[in-house]
Order: structure tokens, then sequence, then C-alpha cells
């Protein structure tokens, strides 16, 4: 079966399965978005990050390579998406939904799947990607939270507000526990890990909710700047990095594959919190997850006929 097929079947058809019954069900019953959005925030996010941090094993010769790839790497795209910001004058709040659109993409529950399916005779694929998801939390609950309060909020403003934000308390508690080898008791462990658990179904429901309530509407500048930016450039900009720092083997396989998946669906989630144009957000999240079938497995037929 060919790896387009699988990726439909077992990746792209449960999260649109989940929306759907998203979409569904806010349609029967009519649920606040709003608050929905503020408990996935506040307590399924959270709980999401220290469990992501805190379970986390690697082979430490990797840290070094796989990071600055993705320092550079993202560095490269918070810069390219600030300046089609500005460079097409795109509305703040348009702007900061943007940026994040383009910066931040699915490592976690679209990618580890993928690196599942993909490097299944390769462990060292998946924990190559185990790292990718990890950094890529850290990039979303800072530069990401970071952008869209900043619409409202700058100066120190945003930066006491990012400072408190439950996400960043829960990284930070994920760090220390990994460093330090501590463990939980599994009397505080399994609640955690619980909601933890909750946070796929009730991000792709309250997705799925914001969904239902869109007009469908003609491809807009920034729907394309975001298709082309993270579907396109992304995964060219991941190539060139890749090949400036000479990295070989199953390591340049497994980031080339990471630089092309599709928008985040927690950029889509601040989008809805912060009310920054989250029409825009959800439809970015769909179109790109959608066409991300078709890129995802062109960056990994090119990954193994390169590397």
């Amino acid at each position: 079966m060919s790896i387009l097929l699988l990726i439909l079947l077992q990746v792209i058809f449960p999260v649109f399965a989940l929306l759907g019954t998203g979409a569904a069900l806010h349609l029967k019953y009519r649920f606040d978005i709003r608050t929905l959005s503020r408990l996935t925030s506040s307590v399924f996010l959270p709980a999401l990050a220290f469990v992501n941090i805190y379970e986390s094993r690697f082979e430490a010769q990797l840290i070094g390579e796989v990071v600055l790839f993705l320092l550079l790497q993202n560095a490269g795209m918070i810069l390219i998406a600030a300046i089609a910001s500005r460079a097409f004058r795109l509305e703040r709040r348009t702007s900061s939904t943007f940026k994040n659109s383009v910066v931040l993409n699915n490592s976690g529950n679209f990618g580890l799947p993928v690196s599942q399916l993909v490097f299944a005779a390769q462990p060292v694929g998946m924990s190559i990607q185990v790292i990718v998801t990890l950094f890529q939390n850290l990039v979303t609950y800072t530069y990401g939270l970071a952008t869209a309060m900043s619409v409202e909020t700058r100066g120190w403003g945003a930066l006491r507000q990012l400072a408190t934000n439950p996400i960043i308390a829960a990284l930070a508690l994920g760090i220390a526990f990994r460093a330090s080898g501590l463990e939980l008791p599994p009397f505080l462990w399994r609640p955690i890990d619980n909601v933890a658990s909750a946070f796929l179904a009730v991000a792709l429901f309250t997705l799925g909710a914001q969904v239902a309530s869109l007009k469908l509407r003609r491809p807009s500048l920034p729907l394309t700047l975001t298709v082309i930016g993270r579907l396109l450039v992304s995964p060219a900009l991941a190539l060139l990095v890749i090949l400036v720092l000479d990295l070989q083997g199953v390591t340049a396989q497994a980031l080339l594959i990471a630089g092309s998946y599709p928008c985040s669906r927690n950029m889509a989630q601040f989008a809805l919190e912060y009310g920054n144009d989250p029409d825009y957000a959800a439809e970015a999240v769909l179109l790109t997850t959608l066409l991300s079938a078709i890129t995802v497995a062109v960056a990994v037929y090119v990954a193994r006929q390169i590397f």
C-alpha cells in the first residue's frame, strides 16, 4: 500500500472524523466555542505540554544536530513570515494569524503518526520527531503565543501575560522534572495524563464547531500565502538547511519530512482565543491538512531518493 494511501487512512481520516463529529454536534447542541477555547487553553494544553516534556526519551547524541537545524529553520521561517506580512500589508490581526500559520506546524498529532509509519524499522527517525515536537512546543508557547497576544497587548504587558500563562508554567515544570529525574507519584500522574489524553478530541471538536459556522469563501490572499509558506517554502528551506549542515541518512530524512507538516491546530486555537481572524485560521488548518496528504508523501519520496 502506498505511503499516500496509508497517510490518508491512518492520519487524515481520523483527524477529519473528529472535526466532522465536532461540527455535527455543534449544529445540534450549539456549543459555547469561547468557553471550549478557554478550557482547552487553560487546562488541556498545559497538561499536554507537561506530559510531552515529562515523557520525552531520545538519544543524547542527536540533540546537537537536530536543535541546530531547528533553530536555523524556524528563524528562517519567522523572518520570511515577517517580510511577507509587511510586503503584502496584512491587517494586524490577520498578520498575527498568518505568521503563526507559517511558522507553527502540527508536528505532534500529525507528525508523530507519520514518523511511526515512515520510520517503523528505524527507531532513530521516531526519536528525531520527538525532539522536533518538543522544540515545536517551545516555539508554539513562546513565539506563537506572544504573536497572538501582541495584537492587543504590547511591551511589558505582553511579557507579563506570557510569563503567567499556564502553558509556560507547565513547560517549565516538565523541563524541571525531566532535568532532575524526579518522577510524579501515580495519584498525581494519572489525572494529568488523562487530561492530556483528552486534548486531541476536545481540540478537534472545538475546531469542528468553529468550522461548522464558517461560510465557504473564495481563496483569500492570506490563505494562499499560508499554503505556499507552510507547504512549499518550509520544506524547501528545510532542505537548504540540511544541505548547508551536511546532514545525512535518517536524520536528514526525518528533518526534511518534518518541514512539510501542515499548520498547527494550536494556531487556530490562539486565533480563536484572542480574536485574530479565527475563520481564516480554521480554513488554514483544514486546507493545509488536506493538501499535506500530497506534500508529505512527496517529501517522503524526495527524502528517500536524496538521502
